[in-house]
C-alpha cells in the first residue's frame, strides 16, 4: 500500500502532515503507521516453522517464514519446551488467549512434531508482537531416534526471549535429570566463530546469559503444600531451594549438581509457577472444550495469574546491543541456525548475528535510498530558483533518510554500509542537481523563443536593415531582456541561457551595426566595444553565479558529512553503552551467585565465579577503554571518507 502525505498519523495529533518544522516527527509516525499496516497477522491457526523429519531431520518451513516476513514490529517470543504430553499446548493457547490452536491430544500420543508457531498481537505492548512457539515433547518413545531432541531444545532457547520448560509432579531429582538438555547447551552452543586462545580467557558458556532467554519453570499437577520447615513459602522459593546444590564431590553428588548449577548459571532470571489438576481424569480428554465451570477454580486462577506474567514481563527478542528483533529477523534467525545444524557444524551466535547484520543494513541501505528519493521527488518542484532552495530540501530529506538508516541498521560491519548510504544518496542528490539545471535550461530557452518571435519576424522583414536600424534593435532587445527578467520561476539556469541567448546573437547584432548608414565609422568602433563590454559583464556575472553555488554546495557537503559521522558516532555510542549495560548486569549475576554459593559453604564454587566476575569486570573497563580511543581515532578517519566520497560522486 503506498502512502501520501495526508495518509500520516499526524492528523491524529493535530499535526499537519505537510510541515517541514518537524520531519523526524512526521517520519517516525509514518514508519509506525506502516509498521502496524504491515504486521496485521491474521493466522486461523498455527503453522510448523521448524518439521522434525526422519529423512531430512530439521527443516524450517516456508509458510511459516512467509508469515514472519510480515511482521516488521519487534516481537516477543515466548517458547515452552518439556516432556511429551505435559499438557505444554494447553498453556500456549492461553497465552494466545484461544482455547483451540495448538494441538493438545489426551492420550499418551505427542501431537506436537517439530517447533510450531502463534503470532497474535501483544496483549500488554502496542507496537509488538507476541510469537508463541510450542515444541515437540522431549523423550517422545513414539519417535524411535530422539537425535534431534538436544536440537530442539537448543533452538527453543535460541530463538526465545522467554523459555517455559513444563513438567509434571515436582521439582525432584527425576524433573532435573529430565532436563539434562540443559547440560549439553556447552557442547551445543558456541560464542565465537574462532576463541582466541590466551591466559585468563573466559570459556563461551560464562558470557550465555547475554543471548539466552529469562526462564520459568511450570510445573503441572502439583499435589505438594508449598512449605518449608513448617512456614509457607512462594513459588519461586520452592524453585530456588530445588535449585540448591548438595556438598561432595562423588559422581552421584556430581550428577546431582550438574543441571542445578546449569539453569543457575544460565538463567539468573527465573521464576516458578505451579498448577494443580486442571479437571478429572475423564474430562482432561476434552479440556479444550470444557466449560469454566467445569475446570477446577484454583486452577484457572494459577493460569491467569500466570498468563498475566508472561504478558507483562517476558522482554522483546533483542541480541546483545540491545538490537530488536523483528518477526522478518526471527525467521532469518531460526533458517541460520538450522542451516548450521544440517551442514554438522554448531550453532554460532557471533556468527548468526552478522548475517543478520549483513542482510538487515543491506535493506536499510536500500529502504533509506527509496525513501530519501520518495521525499525528494515529492517536495521538489523542478526547477527550483536558487541552487539553495535545492540544497535545503536536500538537507531536511538526507536527514529523515539518515534518522532512517540509523534506526534499522546493526552496528556490526555499519562502516561499509553507511559509506554505501551516502554513495548513493550523493548520486540521486546529483541528478537532481542536474535534472534541476535541465528543468530551467528548458523552460528559459522556450520563454526566449516565445519573447523572441517578434524581433525574429521584424529580422524577416528587414525592419533593421534601415538607416538607425541598429538602435532600434538594440532596443528591441534591451526590451526583450527586461521581460525575460521579470519572468517568475525561471531556476538556476537563468542568466546563463540569457548570456548563452545574447551570445548567439553577436554575429546579427555585428552585421546589423555594419550595414547601419546612419553611423559613422568610429560610432560603430564604438558601439562595437560597448557590446564587447557588456558580453564581457554578462560572462563575469555567470561565473561569479557558479563559483557562488559552488561555494553553496561545498558547504552542503561539509554540513552532510558532519551530520553523518555525528549521527554515526551517537549510534555507536549507544550501542556500546547498552552492551556495557548488559556486561555490568551479567557482573551482578556473577557476584550474586558467588555470594549465594559462599554463604551455603560451596567456597571453592564461590571462588571460581569471583574469579570469572573479576575477568568480567577487566573485560567491562577494557571495552569501556578501548571503545573511548578507538572512537576518537576512527570517527576523523570516517569524516574524511565521506567528504572524499561526496567530491568523487558530486
Amino acid at each position: 500500500m503506498k502512502l501520501d502525505d495526508n495518509d500520516c498519523p499526524c492528523l491524529d495529533c493535530g499535526v499537519s502532515p505537510t510541515s517541514l518544522t518537524s520531519p523526524s516527527h512526521h517520519l517516525l509516525c509514518r514508519l509506525r503507521l506502516l509498521s502496524a499496516m504491515a504486521s496485521e497477522i491474521h493466522m486461523p491457526e498455527p503453522v510448523c516453522l521448524i518439521e522434525n523429519t526422519q529423512s531430512k531431520g530439521l527443516v524450517v518451513q516456508q509458510e511459516a517464514l512467509q508469515v514472519l516476513s510480515e511482521i516488521t514490529q519487534p516481537v516477543v517470543v515466548v517458547a515452552i519446551t518439556g516432556l511429551y504430553r505435559t499438557g505444554k499446548s494447553y498453556l500456549m493457547n492461553r497465552l494466545a488467549r484461544q482455547k483451540k490452536g495448538f494441538s493438545l491430544g489426551s492420550s499418551v500420543q505427542s501431537h506436537t512434531k517439530g517447533v510450531w508457531m502463534c503470532c497474535v498481537a501483544h496483549p500488554c505492548r502496542p507496537g509488538h508482537t507476541l510469537v508463541l512457539l510450542d515444541t515437540e515433547g522431549l523423550g517422545d518413545v513414539e519417535k524411535g531416534n530422539t537425535k534431534n531432541d538436544t536440537w530442539l531444545f537448543v533452538l527453543t532457547v535460541l530463538l526465545s526471549s522467554t523459555l517455559i520448560y513444563n513438567s509434571k509432579g515436582t521439582i525432584d531429582q527425576q524433573a532435573m535429570d529430565q532436563l539434562h538438555y540443559v547440560m549439553k547447551l556447552t557442547e551445543h552452543v558456541k560464542l565465537k566463530a574462532a576463541r582466541e586462545e590466551s591466559e585468563g580467557e573466559l570459556e563461551d558458556s560464562e558470557k550465555f546469559v547475554l543471548f539466552f532467554p529469562t526462564f520459568i519453570w511450570a510445573v503441572r499437577d502439583f499435589t505438594l503444600q508449598l512449605e518449608m520447615d513448617g512456614k509457607e513459602i512462594s513459588e519461586d522459593e520452592y524453585l530456588e531451594n530445588a535449585l540448591k546444590l548438595k556438598a561432595g564431590s562423588s559422581p552421584e553428588t556430581q550428577r546431582y549438581n550438574q543441571p542445578r548449577e546449569c539453569i543457575r548459571q544460565y538463567f539468573p532470571d527465573r521464576k516458578c509457577f505451579v498448577f494443580d489438576q486442571p479437571a478429572s481424569k475423564k474430562d482432561l480428554v476434552h479440556l479444550e472444550e470444557l466449560q469454566n465451570s467445569k475446570i477446577n477454580p484454583e486452577f484457572q486462577q494459577q493460569v491467569e495469574k500466570f498468563c498475566s506474567h508472561v504478558w507483562e514481563t517476558s522482554p522483546p527478542k533483542t541480541i546483545p546491543g540491545g538490537h530488536l528483533i523483528t518477526g522478518n529477523l526471527l525467521g532469518k534467525l531460526a533458517v541460520t541456525y538450522v542451516e548450521a545444524i544440517q551442514n554438522g557444524a554448531v550453532p554460532c551466535l557471533e556468527s548468526a548475528v552478522l548475517a543478520l547484520a549483513q542482510i538487515e543494513n543491506t535493506v536499510a541501505v536500500k529502504e533509506a535510498v527509496t525513501l530519501y528519493q520518495d521525499l525528494m521527488e515529492r517536495r521538489v518542484k523542478l526547477p527550483t530558483e536558487t541552487v539553495q532552495e535545492l540544497l535545503e530540501l536536500h538537507s531536511q530529506c538526507e536527514r529523515e533518510t539518515l534518522e532512517l538508516f540509523m534506526a534499522r541498521a546493526f552496528e556490526d560491519g555499519i562502516y561499509s554500509f553507511h559509506e554505501e548510504l551516502i554513495r548513493q544518496v550523493q548520486a540521486v542528490k546529483v541528478k537532481f542537481c542536474t535534472d534541476n539545471e535541465q528543468a530551467s535550461r528548458d523552460k528559459c530557452e522556450a520563454a526566449l523563443r516565445d519573447l523572441s518571435q517578434d524581433m525574429e519576424r521584424r529580422i524577416c522583414d528587414g525592419v533593421y536593415s534601415v538607416s538607425g536600424g541598429y538602435q532600434l534593435f538594440k532596443g528591441d532587445q534591451q526590451a526583450l531582456v527586461e521581460k525575460y527578467r521579470e519572468m517568475p520561476c525561471k531556476g538556476v539556469k537563468a542568466d546563463a541561457v540569457l548570456q548563452e541567448f545574447l551570445q548567439s546573437r553577436k554575429a546579427l547584432a555585428k552585421s546589423i551595426l555594419n550595414t547601419d548608414l546612419s553611423l559613422t565609422e568610429k560610432d560603430k568602433e564604438l558601439k562595437s566595444e560597448q557590446d564587447h563590454y557588456e558580453r564581457a559583464e554578462q560572462e563575469r556575472e555567470v561565473q561569479r553565479q557558479k563559483e557562488a553555488e559552488d561555494k553553496q554546495k561545498l558547504q552542503d557537503q561539509l554540513r552532510s558529512c558532519e551530520e553523518h559521522v555525528l549521527r554515526l558516532r551517537k549510534k555507536l555510542e549507544d550501542y556500546i553503552g547498552k552492551q556495557l549495560e548488559e556486561h555490568r548486569q551479567m557482573i551482578r549475576h556473577k557476584s550474586k551467585e558467588a555470594s549465594a554459593l559462599f554463604k551455603d559453604g560451596f567456597h571453592e564454587k564461590a571462588k571460581h565465579m569471583y574469579t570469572v566476575s573479576s575477568s568480567l569486570e577487566q573485560e567491562y573497563c577494557n571495552t569501556r577503554k578501548n571503545f573511548t580511543n578507538w572512537i576518537n581515532i576512527i570517527i576523523p578517519i570516517m569524516l574524511g571518507l565521506a567528504f572524499v566520497i561526496l567530491r568523487v560522486v558530486a
